[in-house]
C-alpha cells in the first residue's frame, strides 16, 4: 500500500493510482495467456489443408484442426474473414510460432452457457432430431439431448420416425452440466405455441364471422376444425344443406375449409361452426325452380314406411308418398317400387319452401285409369280380377292396375246367407263378377258375384202367384213368426197369426219347429221388395174345406144309391104278377 507523498525518498517516481493501473493492465491484457476455459472470438485468416489459421487477439495466431470445421461430406463451412469461437487447447501438440486452438470445445462450452440460460429463463431453443432410441428420441441442441416419447407431441405419436432429420423447437425440462445430461420437450414447446395461438384466435373471433380452418378429426357426429390453436366443432347437420350420413362423405383430415362461427363461448372455449351457413339456403328460391306440375329427376336417398325421399339438389329433397307411387291401392311398401340410389322421374305436386317440403308423385306420369273407366266398362258386363282384400262387409277385386271393385257380402250368393266374404272367396283368388255400378268421380266400382247366376227371386216370382201352395223348410224363428226357405236363395215369412196354435206356445218356443218341412199357402207377393207372405192356417183351412166337400160328395153319393135301391124295388114289385 503506497504511503503519502511526504514519505517518498527524493528521486522516487510517484506511485500510480488505481485507475491508471487498470488502464495499464488493459493495454497489455492481449499479451497475457488466456485461461483454459475461456471462450474467445477469432477472425479466420487463412485455410490450409491441415488447419484453419485464426487471429484471436494474442501475440501469436492460432491453429484449429480443419477436421473440427469439416462436415460429413467434406465441405468447409468457414472462409477467411469469418468470426469463430475458439479456446486454447493446451493438450494438443505444439507448433512453432502458433498456439493450438479448439473450435469444438469452444462450441460446446458456449453451447452449455446458452443451454443453461435457456433452462433458467424457460426459453425455446432449436434442435435437430438425430434418431430413435429406447424410450424416446435423440436431439442435437448443440449437445446430444434426450426427448422422452411422452414429450414428443401433445397427442400420442404412432410414428416418431417421421421427425427424423427435422429441426424442431424444444424446451429444456432438465439439465445437469456436470454429468452432461439434457432432457428436452417438444410437447412443452407445442403447448406454449398452441396457447399463444389459441389466445390470439379467441381474441379475434366473433360470432357470425367467416373464417378458414383445417379439418383435424372426423367423428360420426361431425368434424373438429383447427382455427389456429383452438378447435371448433362442425356438426354433421351443419356441413351441408343436403343429407349427409357421415362427415367423411364431403370432408377429409387436413382439408382447408371456410366456415361460419355459429356460437362462441370464450369462457368454456367452445366454438360451433357451420359450412352450410356460408352459402345461401337453396329452399329460399326453391319455388322458382320447382313449378307445380313440372317433371323433375332426383336420387332416392331414403325410404320409409310412408314413402321415399328424393334429393333433387344438394339441400333440397322431396317426398313421394306411398299413395302417390301407383294408381293401384295394393302396394304394401315403397321399396316395392323404388330403392335407395335409384334415379327417378316424378311430378311436382306441391311446394312449401317455408316448411322445406316438396310433394312429388310417380303415378302422375301415367294417366289416371279412373278417368276412362266409364268408357272401357259398362254396367252389366262380366269382368275378371284377383281378390285383393277381404273385409267384414265384402271383398275388393282388382280388375286392372289401379281399378278395384267392391263385392258386398249381400252380392256374393243368391242361395246362402253370407256372414263374411271368406266363406265364398279367398285372398289372391281369381274370380269373375258382374259390374253393378260405376262411379268415376268417387272412384267406386260395385261388383256382384251372385249376379253371374239367374236371380232366384225373379225366377220364383215368375213361376208362382198368390194362392199357390208351396212346400218349404222352417229355417229360423222370430218373435213375430218363422222364416221359411221355399227355394235356394228365396226366403218367405209366415207370421204367427197365420200359424194355428202359435199363441198357445211359450215365448222362447218357436211357432214351428226349426227344420220342419210342410206346405204353406202364398198369401202375399211383393216383387219389388222381394217379400213373400205365407200362411199355414190357410193350408189347413183349405184342407178342411176339401175334406168337407169330399164328405158331402160321398154323402150325396151314398144317398143317391138308397133311392136308386128303393126305386129299383118299386120297379120290381110293379112287374111282379099279381
Amino acid at each position: 500500500m503506497p504511503g503519502n507523498q511526504e514519505d517518498l525518498k527524493p528521486g522516487t517516481p510517484p506511485p500510480m493510482d488505481w485507475e491508471e493501473y487498470e488502464h495499464l493492465l488493459e493495454d497489455y491484457s492481449h499479451l497475457a495467456p488466456p485461461a483454459d476455459d475461456e471462450v474467445l472470438q477469432g477472425n479466420v485468416l487463412a485455410i490450409t489443408e491441415q488447419d484453419v489459421i485464426v487471429d484471436f487477439g494474442y501475440k501469436s495466431e492460432g491453429l484449429v484442426p480443419i477436421q473440427e470445421f469439416q462436415h460429413a461430406d467434406g465441405s468447409i463451412p468457414v472462409q477467411p474473414g469469418d468470426i469463430v469461437d475458439v479456446m486454447v487447447d493446451r493438450g494438443a501438440p505444439h507448433v512453432e510460432g502458433y498456439i493450438r486452438l479448439s473450435h469444438q470445445r469452444a462450441q460446446r462450452l458456449r453451447c452449455w452457457d446458452t443451454l443453461e440460460k435457456a433452462y433458467q429463463e424457460n426459453l425455446l431453443i432449436s434442435g435437430r432430431v438425430l434418431g430413435r432410441i429406447k424410450g424416446g428420441l435423440e436431439v442435437d441442441v448443440g449437445v446430444t439431448a434426450f426427448m422422452p416419447g411422452s414429450q414428443i407431441d401433445v397427442r400420442p405419436v404412432h410414428n416418431p420416425e417421421s421427425l427424423m432429420g427435422q429441426d424442431i423447437a424444444v424446451r429444456i425440462v432438465k439439465l445437469n452440466r456436470r454429468r452432461g445430461n439434457v432432457v428436452v420437450s417438444r410437447k412443452a414447446a407445442l403447448e406454449e405455441e398452441l396457447t399463444s395461438r389459441k389466445n390470439a384466435t379467441l381474441e379475434a373471433l366473433q360470432e357470425d364471422a367467416v373464417v378458414t380452418g383445417i379439418v383435424k378429426n372426423l367423428t360420426d357426429y361431425g368434424a373438429f376444425v383447427d382455427l389456429g390453436g383452438i378447435d371448433g366443432l362442425l356438426h354433421v347437420s351443419d356441413i351441408s344443406h343436403g343429407r349427409i350420413a357421415h362427415p367423411s362423405e364431403v370432408l377429409h383430415v387436413g382439408q382447408e375449409i371456410t366456415v361460419r362461427v355459429l356460437k362462441l363461448d370464450r369462457e368454456k372455449e367452445r366454438i360451433s361452426l357451420g359450412i352450410k351457413q356460408v352459402v345461401p339456403d337453396p329452399w329460399i328460391t326453391a319455388h322458382e325452380r320447382y313449378i307445380i306440375g313440372s317433371r323433375v329427376v332426383g336420387r332416392v336417398v331414403s325410404i320409409t314406411d310412408y314413402g321415399a325421399f328424393v334429393e333433387l339438389e344438394s339441400g333440397v329433397e322431396g317426398l313421394i308418398h306411398i299413395s302417390e307411387m301407383t294408381w293401384s291401392r295394393r302396394m304394401k311398401h315403397p321399396s316395392k317400387v323404388v330403392k335407395v340410389g335409384d334415379q327417378v322421374e316424378s311430378v311436382v305436386l306441391d311446394v312449401k319452401p317455408d316448411d322445406h317440403r316438396i310433394s312429388l308423385g310417380i303415378k302422375q306420369l301415367e294417366p289416371d285409369p279412373w278417368t276412362t273407366v266409364a268408357n272401357r266398362y259398362s254396367v252389366g258386363s262380366v269382368v275378371e280380377g284377383r281378390v285383393r282384400k277381404l273385409t267384414d262387409f265384402g271383398a275388393f277385386i282388382e280388375i286392372e292396375e289401379g281399378i278395384d271393385g267392391l263385392v258386398h257380402t249381400s252380392d256374393l250368393s243368391w242361395y246362402t246367407r253370407v256372414k263374411h266374404p271368406s266363406e265364398v272367396l279367398k285372398k289372391g283368388q281369381v274370380s269373375q263378377a258382374v259390374i253393378l255400378q260405376i262411379d268415376p268421380v268417387e272412384r267406386r266400382l260395385s261388383l256382384g258375384i251372385k249376379q253371374l247366376q239367374p236371380d232366384a227371386w225373379e225366377t220364383f216370382f215368375h213361376a208362382h202367384m198368390p194362392g199357390d201352395i208351396v212346400r218349404g223348410r222352417v229355417t229360423r224363428a222370430a218373435s213375430f213368426g218363422v222364416f221359411v226357405e221355399l227355394a235356394p236363395g228365396v226366403e218367405a215369412l209366415c207370421h204367427q197369426s197365420e200359424i194355428p196354435g202359435a199363441q198357445a206356445r211359450g215365448k222362447d218356443e218357436p211357432a214351428l219347429p226349426i227344420g220342419e218341412e210342410t206346405d204353406f199357402k202364398i198369401i202375399k207377393m211383393i216383387e219389388s221388395d222381394k217379400k213373400i207372405g205365407l200362411s199355414l192356417r190357410a193350408v189347413q183351412e183349405d184342407e178342411e174345406r176339401t175334406r168337407l166337400e169330399d164328405y158331402h160328395r160321398q154323402a150325396a153319393a151314398a144317398t143317391m144309391t138308397i133311392e136308386e135301391v128303393i126305386n129299383l124295388k118299386s120297379s120290381q114289385q110293379d112287374h111282379q104278377p099279381d
